[in-house]
């Protein structure tokens, strides 16, 4: 009983999902679900990305947390931003997303950044409309995180591994980080960068121009 519950559960998000995508595609939107970990370094990048492209693009973002609406706070000054707190949920859905979408001015927007709550499992399994997503990993937790957590990994457009500048002073294994992501994913792209001192982050705005055409 339970195993059709959860397939029931999915297949309505997804059904929603699809009509999110059909709309924010014709209104040229082109949407990033990015999901990581806590403390991996999600709303620096944000913000890093969001300055970077200021008012030449416009851009807006849909913020999942557990309580607070701290992070969105922190990306209003750059961009149209909308908090969701999921009181103890472990991911974003598609209905919270629609809701969302209510309440957030989409006129004139080319780029929507979801960042969804700080997790590795959960959020992997729920599509919200966007285009891709994006999986984000700093060095700080650990080349493990990819075998251990595969999921997200295997199906990530693009990894960003995050806080390289820290490569000297933490124990990650980057072959290792290569050669487990290579077996679950041979062919994506990775970029390597160091969001909180903007390092490596041309690469990564050069990937959302290409997007965005």
């Amino acid at each position: 009983m339970r195993v059709d519950v959860v397939h029931n559960v999915l297949k309505l998000n997804d059904a929603l999902a699809a009509q999110i995508r059909a709309r924010l595609k014709t209104q040229g939107i082109f949407t990033l679900n990015l999901i990581s970990a806590p403390g991996s370094g999600k709303t620096t990048l944000l913000e890093r990305t969001l300055a970077h492209f200021g008012p030449t693009r416009g851009q807006a973002v849909i913020v999942g947390d557990l309580a607070t609406s701290r992070d969105a706070e922190r990306l209003a000054p750059f961009a149209r931003a909308v908090q969701i707190n999921t009181d103890g949920g472990c991911h974003l859905d598609a209905a919270m997303v629609a809701n969302a979408l209510e309440s957030l001015d989409l006129a004139g927007v080319e780029l929507l950044y979801i960042e969804n709550v700080g997790n590795l499992v959960c959020p992997v399994g729920f599509d919200l409309g966007h285009d891709v997503k994006i999986g984000l990993l700093s060095v700080t937790e650990g080349e493990d995180k990819v075998a251990k957590y595969p999921r997200l990994w295997r199906e990530a457009d693009l990894v960003l591994l995050n806080k390289i500048d820290l490569l000297p002073y933490v124990p990650f294994d980057r072959d290792r980080f290569y050669e487990d992501l290579r077996a679950l994913n041979g062919t994506v792209e990775v970029l390597e960068v160091a969001a909180a001192r903007e390092q490596g982050l041309e690469p990564w705005y050069a990937w959302l121009e290409a997007r965005l055409g």
